[in-house]
């Protein structure tokens, strides 16, 4: 039970160093705002400041995981 409490603890930190915002209310909604565009095919301003070039002219891997990153680099940093 204490290894799990462990992990689980160092899970959520290490997601709130990654992502500092992530606790906050206004940056959830600004992450979702950013899906909801993005499936009427309108990109966010912030959303499109936040791909790096390299994601862009190297023609990384568009997977989900990455789009997930992208859209979370936008809204939760």
């Amino acid at each position: 039970m204490k290894n799990y409490l462990s992990i689980i603890f160092g899970f959520i930190f290490g997601i709130w160093v990654s992502w500092p915002g992530i606790f906050v209310h206004r940056n959830w909604k600004c992450f979702f705002d950013i899906i909801e565009k993005s499936k009427k095919d309108k990109l966010s301003l912030k959303a499109a400041f936040a791909i790096s070039p390299r994601f862009i002219l190297r023609g990384e891997s568009k997977d989900n995981a990455s789009k997930l990153r992208i859209v979370s680099d936008a809204c939760f940093r």
